[in-house]
């Protein structure tokens, strides 16, 4: 059991530091002070970034794990700047966290990106790109297969309105189950983190089941469990601060280089890529997976770069509909042109509207 300590950030205000090349009217090319100024303006230019990136301890984050196990982050960069990397439990912590200021960027669900959009009036963030597709499911204990045997049942998920949460809420719901944000309803939600204790519960027999991304749902299965849905739709995106896209446009173009690298990089190389993973994992919890439920994860998650915002207008509905957002309307949430020119860099299909 491990908790993730997020940091906190000092002096929430972003620095930025502006630079003017005007020249003084009637001033000689060659001027010392001329000079001078220019060097101090192309210092400041110069000065490198260190970019605050969140993500989670799951499968489904593979892209972040794997640009930082191979380097991609710190190779886009270059010069520019830095990556400082925090992982975290639960998207809902790393939405937290971006509102407070203490994360430039951050890979997270769909949900939680809507909600740190939605509770800022539209000011906090931009999705920027896609990662991962797929690698959720709700697995039960052996012997219920169907939602109606669920009732008077405990459920795990990662924490409430992250992504998993909404889809088994709405799931639940569509099959006449009603539950609610205190634990209560017919079917009785229960928040944990971290995923792995949710395991832990499932397998000691506390909880018949959860809504878990990979490879929390595949231990699940790997102790018995039932799959009644796997869960369809985006599960991880790359999402940055508005303020940071602003100050900083070129370095979120390195950080998009790499996130397709690093996904073209799984594409090409799922062993190494697997590995990769593990080894991250492994160093963050204290205990590398087994390969065989690594592998059975990778085969659940499409890696890519679109972030589907048909799946997003879906996720949004069905929030609002369990009343964990107050509106569906993602008016602007996307600037996916950064993106694109990076996609069309490399030669690859562009993406979004």
């Amino acid at each position: 059991m491990r908790r993730v300590l997020v940091a906190a950030i000092t002096g929430g205000a972003l620095l930025l530091a502006g630079c003017s090349s005007a020249a003084s009217s009637g001033a000689t090319s060659g001027s010392t002070g001329s000079a001078s100024a220019q060097g101090t303006t192309s210092a400041a230019a110069a000065a490198p970034v260190t970019v605050r990136l969140g993500f989670l301890e799951n499968v489904t984050h593979a892209s972040a794990l794997v640009g930082i196990k191979e380097g991609f982050f710190t190779k886009a960069l270059g010069s520019a700047g830095t990556v400082d990397t925090t992982p975290f439990s639960t998207g809902t912590e790393e939405a937290t966290a971006l509102l407070a200021g203490q994360l430039d960027a951050a890979y997270v669900g769909p949900n939680p990106a809507i909600s740190a959009f939605q509770k800022s009036n539209g000011t906090a963030i931009k999705i920027i790109s896609g990662a991962a597709t797929g690698g959720a499911s709700i697995v039960v204990k052996a012997g219920i297969t169907s939602a109606s045997q669920l009732k008077g049942e405990s459920l795990a998920t990662p924490s409430l309105g992250n992504t998993q949460d909404v889809a088994l809420r709405y799931w639940l719901g569509q099959h006449g189950l009603k539950t609610t944000t205190t634990g209560g309803g017919d079917v009785f939600v229960k928040p944990t983190t971290p995923n792995s204790a949710a395991v832990l519960e499932f397998k000691s027999g506390q909880i018949a089941g959860g809504s878990e991304p990979a490879p929390y749902d595949v231990e699940m299965v790997n102790d018995g469990g039932t799959v009644l849905l796997s869960e369809p739709g985006v599960t991880t995106v790359l999402v940055v601060t508005q303020t940071f896209l602003a100050a900083h446009p070129a370095v979120v173009a390195d950080l998009l280089k790499a996130q397709i690298e690093a996904n073209d990089f799984i594409k090409s190389n799922i062993a190494a890529a697997e590995a990769d993973v593990n080894a991250e994992l492994g160093s963050l919890t204290g205990k590398p997976l087994k390969a065989s439920l690594l592998a059975a994860s990778f085969k659940e998650i499409t890696f890519t770069d679109d972030p589907d915002e048909a799946s997003f207008t879906a996720d949004a509905q069905q929030a609002t509909s369990l009343g964990l957002l107050k509106s569906a309307s993602l008016t602007g949430i996307f600037d996916l042109t950064p993106l694109n020119a990076q996609l069309a860099a490399a030669g690859e299909t562009q993406v979004g509207s």
